[in-house]
């Protein structure tokens, strides 16, 4: 290729490499891509370029090899940002096989983001934004249509697209000039998360992520897609901007009726409260309509993807127990005996990923989120009370194992998420060739570890990769291998220890270490759960520290809380979830210390959502506080999905607040709540599940144990060491509960079992009050 300065042949260079700034030359497109090119071969050439003004942004790509230095030319034609202070030049960066002249000193206005999944953008030259005040009046003033971009610091093709797309600087010099680019955090922002994702559902029936909304100037959302590869994104970001241009007044009108819909969505069909009689033959009836959702035979829903839904389960547990239903125990263990045999689960690490791609839970979306692997370890540890499976209490072990290696910061707070990602490439950091598990192991090992987790030489994933999972039972290969079940239960953790060693060698995927309240309040409850059922301190100590550094960074003050802790600042109003969970952890914690601060706690916080959350219209709680900033539209959260609904949280808090406290207002208003939500939890039970506990709790009564006397906490975890889904527990050495009063006995720990006020004989002998319970 042949221009006015000479000869050179294009090169591509190696990703990740660096050059000195030294010299270069400037040429035309040679490639075709819409670019101008820098072609570099030998040393010794000069780069021509122009300084831009200050608010522009930096990209200039480059092919080929050499050094590189700069002077000023008084013209430059068109076709690609350039640096503005090319004295600040230190390297250049290469990613995807193009080089790019980094500013070390530049970074976007996402630098300063409290996520961590916005901060990963702070180089993009997309001009970005976070939500808020400044892009909206920009948009206006401007007359520009708005992006919002969301997506979440785990999410794969996130990060696809922002390499694709956010850090090319053909993109970003049509996203600049024509758009005002908002970036959003779905995790921080649900609220935001959520009318977008309304709006996809509206237009096409499917939301993902990445999410791009294109909206107008005041946030209603006229188009939303997902991931575009970047050509496509061109393409439609050039559509997009020729009818919000040519057909404006159409776009308006399609933006209204769009965020009408979504307005809609929550004008919520419910029964009136109280014409629901609920009684055993309902709550039977729940289990009859879920039933055809549910694999028998791989566990989990019907279908793939999977995902683990730990909320169905806790209901099928409490459905047994209840009813002696042996086919929701059946479904039960099936979910959890192939999910802990599967590639779903880290067999080195220990941990959940988020879902499985396949129906069978062998191939992992590789992401490890803190709110599944913190429900799981609830699960895991209510399925081991029921059925003393020591499969289950290890999965517990090695879970919290994970937990804490990877996600406990050293104030005390859980960390979101690890990526799916590593040097590029999803799952990198956890699937094994077969001949890299021989390196490390010896031979009779390795043969038995390859043959138990199927390894093998062409690999059972893609591109020669074995991802780790199990069929067997260590006594199914023990015959096989003439070795005792416990030499080979010894032999396979030896191996894994070893190859996990080798594996913390690797680049390990990239942690978001934002601090989420909800989160955060259903891990605490996983190691409340994990203690009561394994006996294990540790646990307990741990749940009590997360617990107070959530009352340390969280409140506000006269209950209020904030959503977001990351680098030392708390941030963001927080929203019903973190309100519902944190208050019912902070119930749970109460039961296993007899603490009454924890319940205090709850209830102070519980007050003030009914405050500034609930609508008495409505008869239900709004996600967003009438103190937070005003959207499009004001959502409801009410169906169960990986998360319980905020809704359903709330409703089951109100009650258990109504019986500790003997207080009928939260009692009624949490059996309004389930009253309206009747119709949707026979139509659709698996995603009501939660909604279906609280049916169950209130049909069939809980029981209120008060345990009262200096043993009081040895009797209480020895009781609680049982599956007891419908018990609530009270008590210690003080009557500072309505419910705890006349209750001592000097020089005795007695028990109380109790049903609507109501006593058994009171024994001081945990086995005759499990009787009682019974």
């Amino acid at each position: 290729m042949v221009n006015e300065k000479g000869k050179f042949t294009v090169q591509k260079l190696p990703v990740d490499a660096q050059l000195s700034a030294i010299n270069g030359i400037l040429v035309q497109d040679f490639d075709g891509d819409g670019m101008k090119d820098i072609l570099l071969s030998g040393n010794k050439f000069d780069v021509e370029v122009e300084t831009t003004p200050a608010d522009a942004s930096p990209g200039l790509f480059l092919k080929g090899t050499g050094d590189l230095s700069f002077k000023p030319l008084k013209s430059f034609e068109s076709g690609f940002f350039v640096p503005y202070n090319v004295k600040d030049m230190q390297m250049i960066q290469v990613k995807q096989e193009r080089a790019i002249l980094i500013d070390e000193h530049f970074q976007n206005r996402l630098t300063k983001a409290s996520s961590p999944y916005l901060r990963e953008h702070a180089d993009n030259p997309v001009d970005w934004y976070e939500w808020g005040s400044e892009a909206l009046e920009k948009s206006k003033r401007e007359g520009k249509p708005l992006i919002v971009s969301v997506g979440y610091a785990s999410c794969h093709w996130c990060h696809v697209m922002e390499k694709e797309s956010f850090m090319d600087t053909a993109v970003a010099r049509l996203m600049n000039e024509n758009f005002v680019s908002i970036k959003v955090d779905r995790e921080e922002r649900p609220d935001i998360d959520q009318i977008y994702v309304n709006a996809a559902q509206l237009i096409s029936g499917n939301a993902g992520w990445p999410l791009n909304a294109f909206a107008l100037p005041d946030g209603k959302p006229f188009y939303v897609a997902t991931y575009f590869p970047k050509d496509q994104w061109l393409i439609m970001l050039r559509q997009i901007l020729d009818v919000y241009r040519t057909k404006n007044e159409t776009v308006v009108k399609q933006a209204e009726a769009l965020t009408d819909g979504i307005k809609s969505q929550d004008l919520v069909t419910t029964a009136e409260a109280g014409q629901v009689n609920f009684n055993q033959k309902f709550y039977h009836a729940i289990l009859d309509s879920m039933e055809v959702s549910l694999d028998f035979q791989l566990g989990g829903l019907k279908g793939s993807p999977k995902f683990p839904m730990p909320v169905i389960w806790e209901h099928l547990l409490q459905n047994n127990y209840l009813t002696g239903n042996k086919k929701a125990l059946e479904v039960v263990g099936t979910t959890l005996d192939e999910m802990a045999k599967g590639g779903i689960y880290d067999h080195l690490g220990g941990g959940f990923a988020r879902y499985s791609t396949d129906a069978n839970w062998k191939v992992p979306h590789f992401e490890k989120m803190l709110y599944d692997n913190a429900q799981l370890v609830s699960l895991y540890s209510h399925a081991y009370q029921q059925s003393n499976n020591p499969t289950y209490k290890a999965v517990v072990h090695e879970t919290l194992e994970f937990i804490k290696n990877e996600l406990t910061s050293s104030e005390g707070g859980f960390y979101s998420s690890l990526n799916a990602d590593s040097e590029g490439e999803e799952g990198k950091f956890y699937v094994w060739r077969k001949n890299e598990i021989e390196i490390v192991l010896d031979k009779k090992r390795a043969e038995l570890f390859n043959y138990y987790y199927n390894v093998t030489d062409s690999g059972n994933w893609e591109q020669g990769k074995n991802i780790l999972f199990r069929k067997l039972h260590p006594n199914d290969v023990a015959d096989i291998y003439s070795m005792s079940f416990g030499q080979i239960e010894l032999e396979l953790k030896e191996a894994r220890n070893i190859l996990l060693t080798e594996r913390n060698k690797r680049i390990h995927p990239s942690l978001d270490d934002k601090v989420l309240t909800s989160w955060n309040a259903l891990m605490l409850t996983g190691f409340v759960d994990a203690y009561v059922a394994t006996g294990e301190k540790e646990y307990l100590a741990t749940a009590i520290k997360n617990a107070k550094f959530l009352e340390s960074k969280m409140f506000r003050g006269e209950g209020r809380l904030w959503r977001v802790y990351n680098n030392n600042t708390s941030s963001i109003d927080a929203f019903l979830d973190d309100y519902s969970l944190l208050a019912r952890a902070f119930i749970r914690l109460y039961e296993v210390t007899f603490d009454v601060h924890w319940i205090e706690q709850a209830r102070l916080i519980t007050d003030y959502a009914i405050l500034h959350f609930y609508d008495k219209e409505m008869g239900l709680f709004y996600f967003t506080s009438d103190q937070s900033e005003g959207l499009v539209a004001r959502k409801v959260e009410l169906a169960d999905h990986v998360i319980p609904s905020s809704n359903s949280v709330v409703a089951d808090v109100l009650y258990r607040l109504g019986e500790y406290y003997d207080e009928n207002s939260y009692r009624e208003l949490s059996q309004s709540m389930v009253s309206r939500m009747a119709n949707d939890v026979i139509k659709n039970g698996p995603f009501y599940a939660n909604w279906a506990n609280l049916i169950g709790l209130v049909t069939y009564q809980p029981y209120e144990v008060a345990i009262m006397g200096s043993e009081a906490l040895t009797k209480n975890i020895s009781l609680q060491h049982n599956y007891l889904p419908t018990a609530i527990f009270m008590g210690g050495n003080t009557e500072n509960l309505p419910l705890l009063k006349g209750k001592s006995v000097k020089d005795k720990t007695i028990i109380y079992v109790c049903r609507n006020k109501v006593c058994k004989l009171p024994v001081g002998d945990e086995a005759k009050a499990l009787e009682q319970l019974k």
